[in-house]
């Protein structure tokens, strides 16, 4: 580390080491400098061990056999939906259900919750896709109304005509913690409250939010919540839908199949309370216990001390972006009102092309629209690059993203 900042992880080079996959060189023997983590994290040693292991030694199918084997993945299994409910402090395990990430679990919602003409669902602009598509293919079949929050010049949600849009025809208000596009954190025990007043259920996409913030359902006060698991140190494939143990019951079943019923005879078939309702077929057994594990080292070094952690490299990374000439950072500039995903546009240079020149240095971030394209137009941009740090950035490593980005102004000749 170049530097010591205040609220850096103290154990930070200890964690690195957690990682393998940090300890990569690159084309021209350069270190990899990883900031991507917004699009999917790395993984500890720890998680890929537990996956390896239940793979050699545990292997088989949940709930389905009587031997020795099955009972001992279906503890796993099982064990990993406790760890999940004690990661978001769920009242209740049964309010937990596996998906295979949080794309999905967002589509059993708008799926499966009741709407109808004279309805509206509300949203918000700065919406990932995930949470956009869905609800516009809900209100299509159904005949109600989409509504969305605008967002404000300084990349805030505009609720100042929030009275007008949330009403009492409102049925759902769907909306991100924390913005993977412009890193906003948004209030969301406010937006809780004021679905909550007009009898609308609250649907929070947590999925940036999981791995940087301390995350507990009961203080949000919302009804749903989602997040996927390989933003948050696990595994891919894995994702994960909380809610209320009461409006879970009340939903029809998303898919149907294997164990996620009481009885069927050929006439009708009866289903199994949630979360068994939820989660039909043979399901991602081994990735629930990798995610089990990951939850596991959060939880062991603090999700008090991550969000710390995440600040403080975030704001050094706003002071290093803020010195290289014709850069601009797309949302809010404070990083107490942000997360740890930082877009930017670099005047005269594509956004692939920076991403393009960053590489060949070593350092990786994302380019493109991040599945946030309502988000990107309006700012009048149609892509960005993107920097995203977590518990294993360094601040060498921002020094390295802001030299790389001094030398793509060099490459490109822009002065």
């Amino acid at each position: 580390m170049s530097v010591t900042l205040p609220g850096l992880l103290p154990e930070l080079e200890v964690i690195r080491k957690d990682f393998p996959i940090l300890e990569r060189t690159l084309a021209d023997g350069r270190p990899l400098v990883y900031l991507d983590s917004a699009n999917t994290s790395q993984k500890p040693q720890v998680v890929i061990d537990t996956m390896v292991d239940h793979l050699e030694r545990h292997n088989a199918n949940i709930a389905r056999a009587m031997h020795q084997l099955g009972a001992e993945a279906t503890e796993a299994y099982e064990g990993a939906r406790d760890k999940v409910a004690a990661f978001v402090n769920a009242p209740s395990r049964n309010e937990v259900i596996f998906t295979k990430n949080a794309t999905e679990a967002l589509n059993l919602l708008a799926r499966t919750i009741e709407l109808g003409p004279g309805d509206n669902v509300v949203i918000t602009e700065m919406e990932h896709h995930s949470n956009i598509v869905p609800w516009q293919l809900a209100c299509e079949r159904s005949g109600a109304e989409l509504r969305w929050f605008g967002v404000t010049d300084d990349g805030h949600l505009d609720l100042s005509n929030a009275d007008a849009l949330v009403d009492e025809h409102t049925k759902v208000v769907a909306f991100t913690w924390v913005s993977n596009m412009l890193g906003t954190v948004n209030p969301v025990g406010d937006l809780s409250a004021r679905a909550r007043a007009v009898g609308a259920v609250s649907v929070i996409d947590a999925s940036q939010a999981a791995p940087q913030l301390p995350v507990d359902v009961a203080a949000t006060g919302c009804d749903f919540l989602v997040f996927t698991g390989h933003k948050t140190v696990g595994p891919t494939g894995i994702g994960v839908l909380w809610g209320r143990e009461d409006l879970l019951n009340a939903l029809p079943p998303f898919h149907g199949g294997g164990e996620m019923i009481e009885t069927v005879t050929m006439q009708r078939s009866t289903y199994a309370r949630a979360p068994h309702r939820f989660e039909a077929g043979t399901p991602p057994i081994v990735e629930a216990v990798g995610l089990g594990a990951a939850l596991d080292y959060l939880a062991h070094i603090g999700m008090d001390a991550v969000h710390a952690h995440e600040q403080a490299i975030t704001a050094y990374a706003l002071e290093g972006l803020a010195t290289v000439p014709g850069l601009s950072v797309l949302g809010p500039l404070d990083a107490a009102q942000r997360g740890g995903a930082i877009s930017f546009e670099l005047e005269g240079v594509h956004p692939h092309d920076v991403a393009q020149v960053l590489d060949s240095r070593g350092v990786a971030i994302r380019a493109g629209h991040h599945c946030a394209k309502p988000a990107h137009a309006r700012f009048g941009v149609q892509s960005s690059s993107r920097m995203s740090s977590y518990l294993y950035t360094t601040p060498a490593e921002i020094d390295a993203l802001v030299e790389a980005l001094e030398y793509t102004r060099s490459y490109f000749k822009l002065g």
